[in-house]
């Protein structure tokens, strides 16, 4: 069954973004496009004409060093800055590459992987952030980039910009997805791309020159930048924006933003209307109004019915409505959306068998007593892109009710992967074959229809989604097993399972024959736990060490991670050493102790998830497996309860337990003798988010 999109008549007036920012700053020259919120608060405001103009003043340069149609890297913290020099590589006839700046030597290998895939030749950055680029002085490939500090170029290059006239069809900027971090793969979004996905997301969204938006996500990943950036210049309207650590921080700044500013539009992953309902305090959400709020929108990993109840049970009070919740699906390929649902109407949620689901059908109405699984509709396509499932060994058309790859069709697919044409013929151009037609996107998402609305049910292959964030077990499975010499080659699983309504990351590996009756398991868990957690950021739940030879394999020798999952519930694994991180807390912040340093194990441990008695003195944060978000936890509890602020490249870079008492100790005695507490702000805090989209963010 084909799903029928709705139709639009308006006519669409501008043929790239840049002739939306042009009319803009004439005809609302002193309306305000963008606010920032600087530490979730303090607004840093740019109009119309002063973005046009600071756009044109990078532009102008970049047109002085030829660098039109060259590949740029923007490495930009959050804020203004990145909107201004990503406009002005689109006003240079310049393609634009979205990335982030790295956190010293760490996790360069994403960075390095890009510039290379897309044979950048200049990075474009601020002045602190170029200041800090010394730590990156021994790697070859950023030390050829010819780096600019976009905001030291004067005005007066404005007045030697040219206008190059851009053709719908040409390049606006690459969109790096997630992936293997050896094969990076940069979609190419066109201006008619996103100029279709714009005018698609505005009738979906049902936006007008009324609409207010309120937004923390990334600006270099899709979502951030066409959802909160390019979205309002579409429409003419402001976007009042805030960085995504302010938002971890304190997700109240969230809701306080939607509440002052009167949003009507403003949305995330699941995991953020989840970390809502657990850390904002009921005590906090009387000040609050939401009324305002027309379109919650939630994507970019499973939705759950569960999150979406749990959220409107503990902030109706504050006037939002049910009704607001927004459920969608997309992805960078697709430039952004693929398919929503219809504002001011309740999310469809279904219960189908789960059993159905590993046959490849979806049965709602089977045994009474067979387990359920809610699943919530993604909504339906618009704008004329057309939405199919299909059997992905077969290439045939699923009925409604089949399970099949998600294949998709419509002027908002992207162009195709950057310099991977038998990749981009594979993936952009499928074909049906029972019909012949050709075109299709294929997602590697599975799913079905269901009287016309989209249900997505998971992935075609192994991808692991955590917090919104994809990541490639293959690359896990290869920072684990190198991470000890104690370890197998090509003999690791890494799976993802939902511990108490958490998806949580599980890494089986097998040991070597030879070390196995010498076996230090305490020793090899936590070096698997902190090489993931320093190169990914992103915390192992589990580590399950296998004896020689025993991990689920295929005939031809394939790790089967989906049965090494299910041997692991059913306690059939051949289990040499183990360790499951303490999922419940143990201590609460109203029973923390008066002794300082047994204070700030107290807080590790209430941060990380973990008993206090594993907390040996000279044991690496990273072994613990702490990634950003419970870093900014764990930040944010040692400034609250202790007064003392241990910045985060500290707590990310392999900090023992008896280090960090050591220095809190030392902040104290420093806020004693000044009065004052002494706050040490590393200049560097620029860290890579463990929930950042990768690859989707819708």
């Amino acid at each position: 069954m084909q799903l029928k999109s709705k139709k639009v008549t308006k006519n669409i007036r501008y043929n790239t973004i840049l002739d939306c920012l042009s009319d803009r700053a004439i005809t609302k020259k002193d309306a305000t496009a963008y606010i920032f919120l600087e530490d979730g608060e303090k607004e840093l405001k740019l109009t119309y004409q002063q973005l046009d103009r600071q756009a044109k003043v990078i532009a102008a340069y970049l047109q002085s060093i030829g660098a039109e149609g060259e590949r740029i890297l923007l490495l930009y913290p959050p804020g203004l800055d990145f909107i201004t020099a990503f406009f002005g590589c689109l006003y240079a006839g310049a393609i634009a590459v979205p990335v982030y700046p790295p956190r010293g030597n760490k996790n360069l290998s994403r960075l390095l992987t890009i510039a290379n895939d897309a044979e950048a030749k200049i990075a474009l950055t601020t002045e602190r952030v170029l200041r800090d680029r010394t730590k990156l002085q021994n790697n070859d490939t950023l030390n050829e980039l010819q780096w600019l500090a976009t905001d030291k170029i004067t005005d007066l290059w404005s007045l030697n910009w040219q206008d190059k006239k851009i053709n719908p069809n040409s390049l606006a900027f690459l969109q790096y997805t997630s992936g293997s971090t050896g094969i990076p793969k940069g979609v190419m979004v066109t201006h008619a791309n996103l100029m279709h996905n714009s005018r698609m997301i505005q009738t979906a969204f049902s936006h007008s020159e009324k609409t207010m938006f309120v937004g923390w996500l990334p600006l270099f990943h899709d979502m951030g930048l066409i959802g909160n950036v390019l979205q309002p210049m579409y429409l003419g309207i402001s976007s009042i924006l805030m960085s995504p650590i302010a938002f971890l921080q304190k997700p109240l700044r969230w809701l306080k933003a939607i509440s002052k500013y009167k949003a009507t539009t403003s949305g995330g992953p699941s995991f953020a209307y989840d970390l809502c309902v657990k850390k904002i305090k009921s005590t906090e959400v009387a000040d609050l109004d939401l009324s305002s709020w027309k379109v919650a929108f939630n994507g970019a990993e499973p939705i759950r019915a569960d999150v979406l109840e749990d959220f409107n049970k503990k902030f109706a009070e504050c006037g939002f409505s049910a009704k607001a919740f927004y459920p969608c699906y997309g992805m960078a390929e697709s430039t952004l959306l693929i398919s929503g649902g219809l504002v001011n109407s309740a999310p469809k949620i279904i219960e189908v068998e789960s059993s159905s689901l590993a046959e490849n059908l979806a049965v709602k109405n089977g045994d009474r007593n067979s387990n359920k699984v809610r699943l919530v509709s993604c909504g339906q396509p618009w704008l004329n892109h057309k939405v199919i499932i299909v059997n992905p060994e077969t290439c045939s058309q699923c009925k409604e009710g089949e399970v099949g790859e998600i294949w998709v069709k419509g002027d908002s697919i992207a162009a195709g992967y950057w310099q991977k044409p038998e990749l981009s013929e594979k993936f952009f151009n499928a074909c049906l074959k029972a019909t012949g037609e050709r075109g299709f996107l294929r997602t590697g998402d599975l799913g079905f229809l269901d009287a016309g609305e989209l249900f997505v049910t998971g992935r075609l292959k192994d991808l692991i989604i955590i917090r919104g964030r994809n990541y490639y077990p293959q690359d896990l499975e290869f920072a684990a097993q190198g991470s000890h010499e104690n370890l197998a080659l090509n003999s690791a699983a890494a799976f993802s399972l939902e511990i108490e309504g958490e998806e949580r990351l599980l890494v089986a590996i097998e040991v070597k024959r030879t070390y196995l009756r010498k076996l230090d398991a305490d020793k090899v868990i936590g070096s698997i736990r902190r090489a993931i957690s320093e190169e990914f950021q992103l915390q192992v739940y589990g580590v399950l060490l296998l004896k020689t030879g025993s991990i689920p394999k295929t005939s031809s020798g394939k790790i089967q991670r989906g049965k090494t999952a299910r041997d692991f519930l059913s306690q059939n694994l051949n289990l040499v050493g183990s360790s499951l991180l303490d999922n419940s807390r143990e201590y609460t912040k109203e029973h923390l102790g008066e002794n300082k340093s047994e204070r700030v194990k107290q807080l590790v441990a209430i941060a990380l998830n973990v008993k206090i008695e594993n907390l040996a003195p000279d044991l690496p944060l990273t072994s613990l497996g702490i990634d950003s978000l419970r870093a900014i936890e764990l930040q944010n509890a040692l400034e609250s309860d202790l007064g003392v602020f241990i910045s985060m490249t500290e707590l990310l870079d392999g900090l023992t337990v008896s280090q960090l008492v050591k220095e809190v100790s030392k902040l104290n005695k420093n806020a004693r003798s000044n009065e004052n507490v002494i706050k040490r702000v590393s200049r560097d805090n620029i860290i890579p988010l463990s929930f950042a989209m990768e690859r989707l963010w819708f």
